[in-house]
């Protein structure tokens, strides 16, 4: 495994690899590695030759009132766990090198950044497409994989590919849970005591609506009440949302009938380290 700091050198690795007639996979991370990262890693590895693995805290998705500055940046172990992976290149560049002085130009989302997560984090998508869309540029990958989790995000990279006519292919892969059904975050490490146990009703209120769906329960207003009493249950979250959409549109369903996307927000309200983080989930029903 190689660290490289500046877009020159991803390039002439890069370079390299393509002389040879090599794929490359790239991992867009901000670091604080976990188990669901370690997997995109894997699947790059499957099916790529060479695999690039960034670790990027992006300052420009986040609002003044986010965690930017408190965001974990465990760099160290994030090394040595791509090296545990035998990932071939992680880019570790700092803010300078993303976004030099003068820097003007951003992606601006639209209407699929105004839904959703995007309602609650005005400008955080135009920040994420920004970012990706640099990476595409420097790394120019054959494949980016990203995770479920985050699948608003996902299908946002996913248009931008199509409207921008970027030669990768996107991938994306199944959400990594804890053993008691809790999606793999970086922000999980702020949950503790009665803040980590009530977490779990976040991915339960999405079992639940789903096998109520396959029962045939189809108007939103039926789920929403229960899943945010089980989301809210002991007073440690905050629901922020709840979405019943189409998994390519994001627009809300009037029916929650298949295919759709069931996704949610709840901001935690225990206090400690995890006061006033969001925690996302989803589920896709086809």
């Amino acid at each position: 495994m190689r660290r490289v700091r500046s877009i020159a050198q991803v390039r002439r690795a890069v370079a390299g690899w393509r002389a040879r007639g090599l794929t490359v996979g790239l991992v867009p991370t901000m670091g604080a590695l976990h188990e669901g990262h370690l997997s995109l890693m894997r699947r790059s590895k499957r099916q790529c030759d060479r695999t690039v693995v960034s670790i990027f805290v992006n300052p420009t998705q986040f609002a003044a009132n986010e965690d930017l500055s408190a965001y974990p940046r465990p760099l160290s172990a994030d090394l040595q766990a791509c090296q545990r992976e035998d990932v071939d290149l992680v880019f570790t560049p700092t803010v300078d090198v993303i976004y030099p002085a003068g820097f003007e130009m951003t992606v601006r989302v639209g209407a699929l950044g105004e839904l959703w997560e995007g309602k609650s984090r005005p400008g955080h998508f135009d920040g994420v497409a920004t970012v990706v869309l640099k990476l595409f540029t420097i790394v120019a990958p054959d494949m980016a994989i990203f995770g479920q989790k985050d699948y608003q995000q996902s299908v946002i990279i996913r248009r931008m590919v199509v409207d921008l006519n970027l030669p990768v292919r996107i991938v994306v892969a199944p959400t990594v849970r804890e053993s008691d059904g809790l999606a793999l975050s970086s922000r999980n490490v702020y949950l503790d005591g009665l803040s980590r146990e009530a977490a779990i009703g976040i991915n339960q209120a999405l079992i639940w609506a789903k096998s109520a769906i396959r029962t045939g329960v189809s108007r939103p207003g039926q789920l929403k009440g229960k899943m945010k009493r089980m989301i809210e249950k002991g007073g440690c979250f905050s629901l922020d949302y709840i979405g019943f959409c189409d998994p390519s549109t994001l627009l809300p369903l009037t029916f929650a009938r298949p295919p759709l996307a069931i996704l949610i927000a709840a901001k935690c309200l225990t206090p400690g380290p995890a006061l006033n983080r969001r925690y996302i989930d989803n589920v896709i029903i086809n």
